[in-house]
């Protein structure tokens, strides 16, 4: 069943309007008739499934068949905090991360982050995430829609990350996979997970003594050195894996 978002003011006396891009896609794309079932989600806790029920031009209205809580989430919110990469790995990053379960995304400019963008520049590849991660969500059947948020500085976020329950950095030069293996297995029941991800070339040993300072926990990700983009992903499958009931 198809999965779209829509805004807490747009449900009234057991009906959702459905309004925007979602209508044309509905209609044009996907050829939905009346008495076809979909479920909207309000991007927060609740998932409707309705019945289309009335078409004009720009709307369609539906009708509320059931209501049911967030099934299709991790009980645990967790947060990617992503050295800014170079060229378009961000948009993979993004969308493979709202794919397994993160809650929301942070892009961090590290002090061996190749790429620089001023603020015009950011706020323009932060809108254009946002749209992935909304693509994404609504493929993966996710029951909110993940935020990437503003990109931030490494000294911002060593504030930020001393509120988070659990914090992982994966570091080449961290333990074995034994000490990892343990220090996953403490995950489950916790109800906020920070992973924090370097750019291309890595931590500077500084950021990680930093990161440490924090309540930041280093771990191993085995012998062979991975991609930026590659060990964000491979930390979310571990938790995923070790958390989801």
């Amino acid at each position: 069943m198809y999965r779209f978002f829509i805004k807490e003011e747009q449900i009234h006396d057991g009906m959702i309007e459905i309004c925007g891009s979602d209508v044309n896609h509905i209609k044009n794309v996907l050829r939905m008739k009346t008495g076809d079932k979909v479920y909207l989600s309000n991007g927060s806790d609740l998932e409707y499934e309705c019945s289309l029920l009335e078409w004009t031009d720009d709307t369609i209205l539906a009708k509320i068949e059931d209501v049911h809580g967030m099934e299709t989430e991790l009980p645990v919110k967790i947060t990617l905090y992503q050295g800014l990469p170079k060229g378009d790995k961000m948009e993979m990053i993004v969308q493979k991360a709202v794919e397994l379960g993160v809650a929301e995304i942070v892009p961090v400019a590290m002090k061996r982050c190749v790429v620089k963008l001023d603020a015009k520049k950011a706020a323009k590849k932060v809108s254009r995430w946002n749209t992935i991660a909304l693509s994404a969500a609504k493929q993966a059947k996710r029951g909110i829609i993940p935020e990437v948020r503003e990109v931030r500085n490494f000294k911002d976020i060593l504030e930020e990350v001393q509120d988070t329950e659990f914090m992982l950095v994966p570091y080449e030069e961290a333990k074995g996979m034994q000490a990892s293996k343990e220090l996953i297995s403490q995950a489950k029941g916790k109800k906020s997970i920070g992973i924090i991800i370097g750019p291309e070339g890595g931590f500077e040993k500084e950021e990680i003594e930093q990161l440490k300072a924090a309540g930041g926990q280093t771990m191993s990700l085995g012998k062979r050195i991975l991609r930026t983009e590659t060990a964000g992903m491979t930390v979310l499958s571990i938790l995923m894996f070790t958390i989801e009931e």
